[in-house]
């Protein structure tokens, strides 16, 4: 062997060495990320249409990144003495804020003043047993499902207001869209920022 077949060698062994430790490096990467700092998540029920369907896939932020959240934030927690699996729901009022809910005509108040909800799908009119008007503690939110009357949510008092451990993350994007419940079919342009 002369020295350029050797040197031609050592150079392709030197390549193959750099590809396998660049798809190391970034496979490692992608783990990190997704351990602990977003995660993929799906939606199982209809409790948030029509913002998001059931088995939409969204890109979760994890709450460790993020401790304060706002109304209007749309959030998964879990907790295992309500529910075993995660579920999805929207901030409605955060610590020191106080929601009353008027069931006869629908209508949510957060410290007095009535919250406009363009993304609701039809007004409040159930009762769960949580006792209004209610002031949500310090680390704790209120949260409601989106269609309202089919939502187990803060009104339930099972769930009541949300310590902030329970707060997976908060969801961000709809990474891949669930089958709409109207059409039973996929719309794409769906995927997006969740709002």
């Amino acid at each position: 062997m002369n020295d350029s077949d050797e040197s031609s060698a050592l150079e392709n062994r030197s390549g193959w060495y750099e590809w396998v430790q660049a798809l190391v490096c970034a496979v490692l990467a992608v783990v990190l990320v997704f351990t602990f700092a977003v995660r993929i998540m799906r939606v199982d029920g209809p409790s948030m249409r029509e913002t998001l369907q059931d088995r939409d896939l969204m890109l979760v932020v994890n709450s460790e990144l993020n401790h304060s959240f706002e109304r209007g934030d749309v959030v998964v927690l879990r907790k295992e003495s309500f529910l075993n699996d995660p579920i999805v729901k929207r901030v409605i009022a955060t610590a020191g804020q106080t929601v009353d809910i008027d069931f006869s005509t629908g209508s949510v108040f957060v410290d007095g003043e009535l919250l406009e909800e363009d993304y609701i799908r039809e007004l409040t009119y159930l009762s769960e047993g949580t006792q209004f008007p209610l002031t949500v503690p310090e680390g704790c939110v209120f949260v409601m499902g989106d269609n309202r009357n089919d939502s187990d949510d803060s009104r339930d008092d099972r769930l009541g207001v949300v310590d902030l451990r329970y707060v997976i993350g908060q969801a961000e994007f709809v990474v891949f869209p669930g089958q709409t419940a109207d059409t039973g079919s996929r719309d794409f342009s769906r995927i997006g920022s969740i709002s």
